[in-house]
């Protein structure tokens, strides 16, 4: 059976949405993993996780290259191996570098190395004239020179880390104490959640006005094939916390057209050839600005949303990519029997307080309603954080809609109707 190397994962809703994926096209994985612990055993129901299902589990060092490549050869002599995949961002230049040292399908590793560096995608995209928000970077321990860049860029500004994703971080600031106060916290935060050492570096830039965006593409010998616009709404207490979207957009086509081809101009200049994008961007006064580029399957259900609309997995897209196959052979054989959805949104429940969960009232009535595609809440017990990055959501709900433009007021209606009950909260 053909046979795939999967590095790491996301253990959210692409931990299972990429394994699918991997069994969808009658592949087998080895999951390569320094930490196979960090990962769960089961789903809720007792079931073995994708994870769990492929051919091995193997632990090496995967936040060492090197030693990931050497782990990759080995299991490439016991088994060859005819792709190589990652949802998960902090192991996506690995992935490119294990797919180049075996000569196996994947993209260009510095393409993707510019791309999961916030400060060094700025830089390439100023050098090729793509237009963006004012920046400037700076060391974190250096006040003077942090000083010097919000000057530099001006108020209101964003606060964000260069190498973390989530919303992790990211903070708007209105003044120079505040800037201090974000770059303090982050200053904290010095190894993340996979053990890798951070950049000492903080990117400060624009607070752009317009809504923001996301598209979705993928790419095959550097021919770029945009599957559509996904639109996003933002709050939490970092007011950064992605809180809902909706596939498609509701844009007009003209708008549609300029979003898609900024994404574009921006993942040809920062080198991609190869792979599934999510282009982040805020349509603004002045026209589109690219947020970020992130070489891999959009999160937070996105790719849910679409395969509701389309009919296109954009995480089986990738298995095809990953193993040299052209996506639009599967994607050619989707037929539409009108019965797809014109809609499908998101909708996650963010919390409010920080504390001990005692009960989510009003699931049972959400989960019936015949709009809901899928739901999934935390379970009583569970600890949170007020909302201040996508990492705290208490739970989500898929909505689609027979109208274009309903499926994100129905799911908004339907999570307002949850409410929350504490049994212990914690002091902000």
């Amino acid at each position: 059976m053909t046979h795939l190397l999967m590095v790491e994962s996301w253990v959210g809703a692409m931990g299972t949405l990429l394994p699918r994926a991997v069994a969808d096209a009658g592949v087998e994985f080895t999951f390569l993993t320094r930490r196979p612990e960090h990962y769960p055993e089961s789903l809720p129901d007792g079931s073995p996780h994708p994870l769990r299902r492929g051919r091995a589990v193997v632990t090496a060092e995967t936040n060492n290259p090197d030693a990931a490549v050497d782990a990759a050869r080995r299991i490439d002599a016991e088994a060859p191996i005819a792709g190589v995949l990652t949802s998960c961002d902090y192991y996506l230049p690995t992935a490119a570098r294990i797919a180049r040292a075996l000569g196996l399908p994947g993209p260009e590793p510095e393409g993707v190395e510019i791309a999961c560096d916030k400060s060094r995608t700025r830089a390439r995209l100023d050098r090729m004239g793509i237009p963006g928000p004012r920046h400037a970077t700076a060391p974190v321990a250096d006040l003077n020179r942090l000083r010097a860049a919000a000057e530099t860029v001006g108020y209101p500004l964003v606060v964000k880390p260069t190498d973390l994703c989530a919303g992790m971080f990211v903070r708007r600031a209105d003044d120079l104490p505040t800037v201090e106060d974000a770059v303090a916290e982050l200053r904290g935060f010095a190894v993340n959640a996979r053990g890798q050492h951070r950049s000492p570096v903080v990117l400060l830039e624009e607070l752009l006005d317009g809504q923001e965006f996301s598209v979705e593409s993928w790419i095959r010998h550097g021919d770029i094939h945009t599957v559509g616009v996904t639109d996003k709404s933002l709050g939490g207490v970092s007011g950064f916390v992605e809180t809902g979207h909706m596939f498609p957009a509701d844009l007009p086509a003209g708008d549609r057209a300029v979003l898609v081809t900024a994404a574009e101009a921006a993942i040809s200049a920062i080198g991609l050839d190869h792979g599934v994008v999510h282009t982040e961007l805020r349509l603004t006064t002045f026209g589109p600005r690219i947020i970020e580029i992130n070489p891999r399957p959009a999160g937070n259900q996105i790719t849910e949303l679409i395969k509701h609309v389309t009919g296109i997995d954009l995480p089986r897209v990738a298995v095809e990519l990953a193993l040299g196959r052209d996506p639009a052979a599967v994607i050619s054989e989707l037929e539409d029997d009108g019965a797809r959805p014109r809609s499908a949104a998101v909708r996650m429940l963010i919390p409010e307080e920080s504390g001990i969960v005692a009960e989510l009232h009003g699931l049972d009535a959400v989960a019936a309603h015949p709009a809901v595609a899928s739901s999934v809440f935390k379970a009583t017990g569970h600890h949170t954080g007020a909302g201040v990055d996508n990492n705290s959501y208490l739970g989500s709900a898929i909505v689609v809609s027979p109208d274009v433009t309903g499926a994100r007021p129905l799911a908004e209606e339907l999570l307002s109707s949850i409410s929350v009950t504490y049994s212990e909260v914690s002091a902000r």
